[in-house]
């Protein structure tokens, strides 16, 4: 049975307590965290829209959250944003989802609400009316999991869905091994070496030898 790999998360905040408790407690709950305690690191990890959902607190050092946020945005990260804050006051609340926050919530907190806040921001996200994307003959639904290339169903498995959904999602976009390994498979599953090789030849054959090229010593791209 193939498992799917855990849900990445990216955790912006300063306080390093806060932020080992809110890791462990999200560790505990299935997803995979990575961490940034400043705005400018926060802001630098999160131009990789590889994250599934961010936590992000509006009192950073360095750069203010909601100055990453708006930037984000800017950028085309559309990843949901979940705001954590010690700022009680409805302007900020306001300010926050204006630039592009999907939710809040305010310090202090139980990590289990913030567990259940981001299951339901994903599930949002992942059920937009959006979930369809063209790329010359192909075609992914990917709230149904179907493809087409020039108009014919294609039969995928688990992996080569998920590899298909995330090449999608970075057209022009030079995609490392590493970073494609790490997408396909959680932290404890053995991985062999020639994974996405592998992968990336059943692609080219369900749907055109030329859709993903190889960039020789640093990836793949999909044109």
């Amino acid at each position: 049975m193939v498992r799917e790999a855990p849900i990445r998360i990216l955790l912006v905040e300063d306080d390093r307590e806060i932020a080992r408790r809110l890791a462990d407690g999200l560790a505990e709950a299935g997803f995979s965290v990575e961490q940034a305690h400043n705005g400018p690191d926060g802001l630098a990890l999160g131009m990789d829209d590889t994250f599934d959902a961010v936590i992000l607190d509006l009192g950073l050092p360095q750069m203010q959250g909601i100055e990453v946020l708006k930037t984000w945005r800017r950028e085309n990260r559309n990843f949901p944003v979940l705001i954590l804050t010690a700022r009680g006051t409805w302007s900020e609340k306001v300010d926050g989802l204006n630039a592009g926050a999907d939710d809040y919530i305010t310090k202090p907190f139980h990590v289990p609400e913030v567990v259940a806040r981001l299951k339901a921001l994903i599930r949002r996200t992942s059920g937009m009316a959006s979930a369809v994307i063209t790329h010359g003959l192909l075609c992914l639904d990917t709230a149904s999991g179907r493809a087409t290339y020039d108009g014919n169903p294609i039969e995928l498995t688990a992996r080569e869905l998920r590899m298909l959904n995330y090449f999608m999602h970075r057209i022009g976009r030079i995609v490392s091994q590493t970073e494609l390994t790490e997408h396909l498979y959680s932290i404890d599953e053995n991985r062999e070496s020639n994974t996405v090789e592998v992968y990336v030849s059943r692609l080219r054959r369900k749907t055109s030898p030329d859709i993903i090229k190889t960039i020789r010593g640093l990836g793949y791209r999909m044109d």
